[in-house]
């Protein structure tokens, strides 16, 4: 399959995972991601430097890196707006949605479970679409941020590192289809709808 839009990495990001107040208790999160410049080593579990804070539900070989299309920012910052935030500068940085790649020419529609993202030093496979938590909402700033990723669909996809080796942000990328059974997108919804029933 080709596609029109060129695909490429526009940014990488890591994080330590830190305590910070969520409904007036102190909770242990790495969601907020800060961008790292030069070639990332990328290993079985993730990027160095990354770390989950809860290794129960993120992180390990199914979710070691977790990918978000770039075209879904403006969505977020108008949610955000629209909720009286304002970001500084009037800036949404890159990694605010958790995510270690901001890709670009890639939504959830067209790529599917098991397809293989080739960078030019390594290879990572397509595994799951994101379910959010609850420290989405308070990431985000507003308490409807989950609901909203769940009725939008914008809920990027982990990977899983096939090939290990490094990442930078610029690299462009190719999609090597895999057995094509379902679509993040429509994983994420099958996933979604379970839930609320």
């Amino acid at each position: 399959m080709s596609y029109s839009r060129p695909m490429s990495l526009l940014s990488v990001q890591i994080a330590q995972a830190r305590k910070v107040m969520i409904a007036g208790r102190s909770i242990l999160t790495a969601i907020h991601k800060s961008a790292v410049h030069g070639p990332v080593p990328v290993a079985a579990m993730g990027l160095q430097g990354d770390e989950q804070a809860d290794p129960s539900v993120h992180g390990g070989l199914e979710k070691a890196v977790y990918a978000y299309p770039a075209e879904h920012y403006a969505f977020w910052q108008t949610l955000r707006q629209q909720a009286g935030l304002a970001d500084i500068d009037n800036q949404f940085n890159y990694g605010a949605m958790g995510e270690n790649l901001t890709l670009t020419g890639l939504l959830e529609a067209d790529v599917w479970v098991g397809d293989v993202l080739r960078f030019p030093h390594c290879a990572l496979r397509v595994s799951q679409p994101r379910e959010p938590c609850y420290k989405f909402n308070a990431a985000m700033g507003f308490n409807t941020a989950v609901k909203e990723m769940a009725l939008s669909g914008f809920c990027g996809f982990y990977l899983r590192v096939d090939e290990p080796g490094t990442l930078q942000a610029g690299e462009s990328f190719e999609l090597v289809p895999g057995a094509r059974n379902d679509t993040i997108a429509q994983r994420f919804q099958s996933k979604v709808f379970k839930h609320l029933r």
